[in-house]
């Protein structure tokens, strides 16, 4: 483990940098390539910071549509091959119809919100100032 300072703590520090005291000096295209690269650094560090929560949120969320007890893996790669698999045979269940019917569509519905409101909170840009 790396000491203090953390990598979300030296992007936040990047991103105040560039919109204190970079953006507002510039004008015209340079200032919007400021602005898009604190926005960047903002969404590195939104999603350093969420990725726990949010892939163990999904993997918890595909065993019960999925009705198994797979293992939550220890290693990051583990962890997003896994999930890339049981995204696989949750589609592959779309497909063939299962999510047509009562109850599994809704179940379905909620997990893909919820999923995509994951997704939301690590690309939505913050509110602009000036």
């Amino acid at each position: 483990m790396n000491d203090e300072p953390r990598a979300e703590e030296l992007l936040r520090a990047v991103e105040r940098f560039l919109e204190r005291e970079v953006v507002g000096r510039l004008e015209g295209v340079p200032k919007f390539h400021a602005r898009v690269a604190a926005n960047v650094v903002a969404m590195v560090a939104r999603e350093i910071e969420t990725q726990d929560e949010h892939l163990r949120g999904e993997w918890d969320r595909l065993t019960e549509l999925l009705g198994d007890d797979v293992t939550w893996p220890s290693a990051r790669e583990a962890q997003l091959g896994g999930l890339r698999e049981r995204n696989e045979t949750l589609s592959e269940r779309i497909r063939s119809g299962d999510a047509d019917t009562e109850p599994f569509r809704t179940e379905v519905l909620t997990h893909l919100r919820r999923t995509i409101d994951d997704k939301m909170v690590v690309s939505r840009p913050p509110r602009q100032k000036g």
